[in-house]
């Protein structure tokens, strides 16, 4: 690849004939009928007066046209993929806030970002699927708005992908990721997972989310191969897409990953009738448990990777071959990866600290938010929010995201340490610490956590089995039995603000 990379590099290589997007039910795509679409979509976006950089949003349901809609709205123009199960008032922000010039929605579509859109003079573009051209074609329709004053195809430097960061504890940033920044990331993957044309993978991820269009998408496009692309995760229906896509990986986040456990005795035939090449898992912690249970169900290597949306997703990861350490997220795999202290000194092997990138996937900064840049950027790196430490042999294990260390009276603790002693006992199933506050402490420890079926356990008998293999003080002093706990857009099990979502503060 050239030390320049952009989508129309990344996806100029594959074999026309084979397959690039697939899908349930639908004929699928090749390649040389994706480079017609992405061709043909740009020309039309180039018509109704939209060009490079200019803000497309994408308010789209997961599936084949989704896929096919970012790669080509992305090629020619900036993809702003939303989550289209947001509200009005959601819409309104995101839409202001990213300054979008159009907004993409399929026929038929009800969704409130459309009357959000025409209140903002957002022009309206319809994607209408033509399924007899393959899974995910589609023709935009819409009104022109006069000529772009970039058209045609995005360079390197270009804005290809805007998402905004989660927003837990602040206003959502805005993150700007080019051509570079996102088509680099997609052959860092790709060579971690030694991705080839002979790959199919079973996309369950959002494609909303840095997760699933880069790794579960972009990446093995970038080496020819294929994605069967589903409507989103659902565990009742994962084994009958395996047995229909016959795929070679899967990439999910590790609630997907504990729901397809919770079915998988049942599903055996298919799981050997298919053999995995490997299982990948990234976005939050795999405990190590799940780790072990999954790879002894499919018979295939769990590879842990570490990414985050400034990153335009992997920042390390497991090695596919060699040495994969069960609780760290492997070792850099793509940019630098250091551990700098408060001071911005980088420290030793073995020190705890803060986690900081650099490399060309690295976004070159936040949107319109010049205090964010100056504390996150220093001296070239970026800081990740992350707390971890890097061993002997260059693994990166991490301890918490800072904002989520619990300060118990001067005691800091790591929840995601009382998460892993936890998820030893037989009856959890899945467990998150968090903070709840304290008069006198500041703040003390909980627990929520979700038994398997069939299992009971009292909180005093978790306790009990937690002062025998944790410290007092990090013994959580109130552990809440849920049949769910509360989970993000992703997937991702959500620490920051369970307390108040659960009445506790």
């Amino acid at each position: 690849m050239t030390s320049e990379p952009s989508f129309t590099s990344l996806l100029a290589s594959a074999r026309g004939s084979a397959v690039a997007i697939s899908a349930p039910e639908i004929r699928p795509l090749s390649y040389d009928g994706l480079r017609e679409l992405i061709k043909k979509t740009v020309k039309a976006l180039n018509g109704f007066g939209i060009g490079c950089n200019d803000r497309v949003a994408i308010v789209l349901p997961n599936g084949p046209e989704m896929a096919a809609a970012f790669v080509a709205v992305a090629s020619g123009s900036t993809a702003a993929p939303l989550n289209p199960s947001y509200r009005a008032d959601e819409f309104e922000f995101y839409l202001s806030d990213l300054g979008a010039k159009a907004l993409v929605v399929e026929e038929g579509s009800a969704s409130a970002a459309i009357d959000v859109a025409k209140k903002l003079g957002i022009a309206v573009l319809t994607l209408t699927p033509t399924q007899e051209e393959g899974a995910g074609a589609f023709n935009l329709s819409g009104d022109t708005q006069g000529n772009p004053e970039r058209p045609g195809f995005a360079e390197p430097s270009d804005i290809a992908l805007i998402l905004h960061t989660s927003g837990t504890t602040s206003r959502p940033k805005i993150v700007p990721l080019s051509q570079k920044n996102v088509a680099t990331s997609a052959d860092n993957i790709a060579k971690t997972l030694e991705f080839s044309e002979t790959d199919r993978g079973l996309n369950v991820m959002p494609l909303f989310h840095i997760h699933g269009l880069i790794a579960g998408l972009l990446a093995p496009l970038s080496r020819g191969g294929s994605v069967y692309c589903t409507p989103g995760f659902n565990a009742l229906k994962f084994f009958a897409w395996m047995d229909a896509a016959e795929p070679t990986w899967y990439t999910a986040v590790p609630t997907m990953h504990q729901a397809i456990l919770t079915r998988a005795s049942n599903n055996k035939e298919i799981i050997s009738r298919h053999p995995l090449r490997f299982i990948r898992s990234s976005s939050s912690s795999l405990p190590p448990q799940v780790i072990a249970e999954l790879e002894a169900t499919f018979n295939a290597p769990v590879i842990e990777a570490y990414g985050m949306t400034e990153a335009s997703h992997q920042m390390a990861s497991n090695p596919l071959r060699g040495v994969r350490k069960p609780g760290a997220v492997g070792v850099a795999a793509g940019p630098e990866v250091a551990i700098m202290d408060e001071q911005g000194e980088l420290m030793k092997p073995g020190e705890i600290g803060e986690i900081v990138i650099k490399g060309a996937n690295v976004t070159a900064g936040y949107e319109n938010n010049s205090k964010a840049n100056e504390e996150s950027f220093v001296g070239g790196w970026f800081r990740t929010g992350d707390q971890g430490v890097i061993d002997k042999d260059g693994y990166v294990t991490l301890t918490g995201r800072l904002k989520e260390i619990i300060n118990r009276g001067g005691e800091k603790i790591s929840p995601r340490e009382v998460d892993e002693v936890l998820m030893d006992h037989p009856a959890v199933l899945q467990v998150v610490t968090f903070a709840v506050p304290h008069e006198k402490l500041g703040e003390d420890v909980a627990a929520a956590v979700v038994l398997r079926e069939g299992m009971v356990a009292t909180e005093q008998e978790l306790r009990t089995f937690l002062s025998n293999k944790l410290a007092a003080f990090k013994t959580p002093r109130k552990i809440l039995f849920l049949t769910e706990i509360p989970k993000g857009a992703t997937g991702k099990l959500q620490r920051i603000g369970l307390a108040q979502k659960l009445g506790l503060s």
